[in-house]
């Protein structure tokens, strides 16, 4: 029995969809993540007929919809503009549920440290809306890890008193900003991680996750670069170890490869399933 399923983010080959999830299925990946925040797949420009037509070619092509990516470029500590991020993500879940998954990846931002702050209240009750919403649909909005510590996103989790607003791992992110223990988040986040992403890089200079997600100006040392993403397998991500902590804590499900660099996606993609097919 396979300990994980692979899948590909499809926008990371920068074709069609259509095209991209002939090629997925060709490197022989099981499942697939698409964005739905812009261009033909956003919500609104997904009729009744192109929702079944979308369905019926990813299971032609044998892949599974893994999760719908719902990242809309902002966060959600600013009251003002949360009604229309969140009715917004609200449409992005109806999207999924249509297209036969239960889960929708976003950031939300840097979650403060502060709970008695005035953000960390409205993220709170933006991410409360969301999981109530969520959860009557039997669904989750995965927040992406990379800004927080585990330990900060899983009281914030906690708070909310529910799975609708749960995790979508990334190893990756984790390694080149916070460099925190992989096994140790996994283990934090157990509860919560619903989705993960395949993906690998190194940490070149430390930057305070709120100059690299918010763009708090660091003080010296701006114009060195923080951060590499590298091909699976080439970066601090140590897989064993990483994939034995998601298996111990009873996740068996999708291994996401995103490649947002590189001059050559699809060989990276295909080494990226080589390199997974051998781990699980």
């Amino acid at each position: 029995m396979k300990r994980f399923s692979i899948g590909v983010l499809l926008d990371s080959f920068r074709l069609s969809p259509s095209e991209a999830m002939r090629r997925a299925a060709a490197l022989g990946a099981e499942g697939i993540q698409v964005y739905a925040t812009r261009g033909e797949l956003a919500p609104e420009n997904m009729d009744a007929q192109k929702r079944r037509d979308f369905r019926a070619l990813a299971q032609d092509c044998g892949l599974t919809i893994s999760a719908l990516c719902g990242d809309l470029g902002r966060d959600f500590g600013c009251r003002e503009q949360n009604a229309e991020l969140i009715e917004r993500s609200k449409r992005i879940l109806d999207l999924a549920q249509e297209l036969g998954t239960n889960v929708v990846t976003t950031h939300i931002g840097l979650i403060p440290l502060d709970e008695t702050c005035e953000r960390y209240r409205i993220m709170q009750e933006a991410c409360g809306e969301l999981a109530r919403y969520a959860d009557s649909m039997n669904a989750h909005f995965a927040i992406e890890t990379g800004p927080d510590i585990s330990l900060t996103l899983r009281q914030f989790l906690d708070s909310l008193h529910s799975t609708g607003v749960a995790v979508n791992f990334d190893p990756a992110n984790i390694a080149m900003v916070t460099g925190e223990d992989l096994v140790t988040a996994v283990r934090t986040l157990a509860p919560y991680i619903v989705h993960t992403h395949a993906k690998d890089g190194v940490m070149l200079h430390y930057r305070s996750p709120a100059f690299v997600y918010g763009g708090e100006h660091p003080s010296g040392g701006g114009d060195e670069i923080a951060f590499r993403e590298v091909p699976l397998g080439e970066g601090s991500v140590r897989w064993p170890e990483y994939l034995g902590a998601l298996e111990s804590i009873g996740y068996h499900g999708f291994l996401t490869i995103e490649r947002e660099v590189g001059e050559n996606p699809e060989a990276d993609i295909s080494k990226a399933v080589s390199f997974l097919q051998k781990l699980v």
